[in-house]
């Protein structure tokens, strides 16, 4: 087995228009096969900690996080609180992929242990590069501890 079968990554995106752009981009560097997709925070806690509609799912935490900020009724912003502050899910990269570029947000996640953080370029062709070479980057490239 090659390290693209084992990557798995959960997109927390609300919108179906940037969803769909980030798993294209994924596709162009084969990581697109084990990629959960939730619509929103409340959703990625329930997948990160096996609860909700995830209870029946195996306890096996995803080698990158692509994390939206703006999202219907728990924020980004929130759920990286939640993941950096606990000891189980705290060295899971989180790469923050948000239309914000808002300083204050910038400044926030970084305080709070984000990996990365990217502005979705409005340009398509620069969307699928960017989203493709974070994802080689972080899901395959990057070593994590065991």
């Amino acid at each position: 087995m090659n390290g693209f079968e084992s990557v798995e990554i959960l997109l927390v995106e609300d919108s179906d228009a940037d969803a769909e752009m980030t798993l294209r981009a994924l596709k162009k560097q084969k990581l697109a096969n084990k990629v959960t997709r939730v619509k929103d925070g409340i959703e990625a806690l329930e997948f990160i900690a096996c609860t909700g509609a995830y209870a029946d799912r195996q306890s096996v935490q995803p080698k990158l996080i692509l994390l939206d900020l703006k999202m219907p009724r728990l924020d980004g912003i929130a759920v990286l609180k939640r993941l950096k502050s606990d000891e189980k899910t705290r060295m899971i990269p989180v790469v923050v992929l948000t239309s914000s570029a808002e300083e204050s947000d910038m400044v926030e996640t970084y305080n709070l242990g984000v990996n990365s953080y990217l502005v979705k370029p409005v340009d398509f062709a620069q969307f699928i590069d960017v989203v493709s070479q974070a994802g080689l980057y972080w899901a395959v490239l990057n070593a994590l501890p065991r």
